[in-house]
Formats: structure tokens, sequence, C-alpha cells
């Protein structure tokens, strides 16, 4: 399991209900432009990541795409949901989780 501390901030906003996880929610997120934040699990396909992209531009332009090293079954143990993509719908939570991701690569760690 991971611990890192960003994935610690993704399950308040889970807890705080500020998190659309999975395909159909994450996608709804974004068309009504809600999202804030668009993560991708480290093992899902090229295809759904072109998907969203096209989705986010659309919709959403200028949302940050980050793509974890967590695969579906890592952020499964972390958050209790499986879902390869997640939206943030939090402007304060997004902000946090960014800053605590490019902290984790300043120092050679996950991204």
């Amino acid at each position: 399991m991971s611990n890192n501390k960003y994935m610690s901030m993704l399950g308040m906003a889970r807890r705080a209900g500020k998190l659309s996880m999975g395909h159909d929610t994450a996608m709804k997120s974004i068309r009504s432009g809600k999202a804030k934040l668009l993560l991708f699990a480290g093992d899902i396909s090229p295809r759904l990541i072109n998907e969203f992209d096209i989705a986010s531009q659309k919709y959403c332009p200028g949302i940050i795409c980050i793509k974890l090293n967590e695969t579906v079954d890592m952020i499964h143990c972390a958050l209790g949901y499986k879902a390869g993509v997640i939206t943030v719908n939090d402007n304060n939570f997004s902000n946090r989780i960014i800053q605590l991701i490019q902290e984790e690569n300043v120092y050679g760690n996950k991204i």
C-alpha cells in the first residue's frame, strides 16, 4: 500500500465528498466543469487517457492532468474504491494534492 501524503489527502477529499471516482462519474464531473484536477492510475490504457484528454480540452480547458505511479489496485487499497480515473472537485484539495505530488517529485519519489 502507498504511504504517500497525496494519497492521504485524496482519502480526506473522498471523505469530504470532493472526488469523482471511476469513468462515468469523472466524465460527468468534467462535462459539468466541476473538475479541478484529473488523476489517472499508472496502469490504465492510453485510449482512456486520450478520451479524457479530449473531453477535458473541450469542457475544462487548463485542467491539470497527472498520471500517478499507483495502480488501480493500490488506489483501491488506499481509498476503498477501485478506480483508474479520479477527479478532484475542490480548489483547495486539488491545490494541496498538486503541491504534495510536486514535493515528492522534488525529492525523487513518485509523481
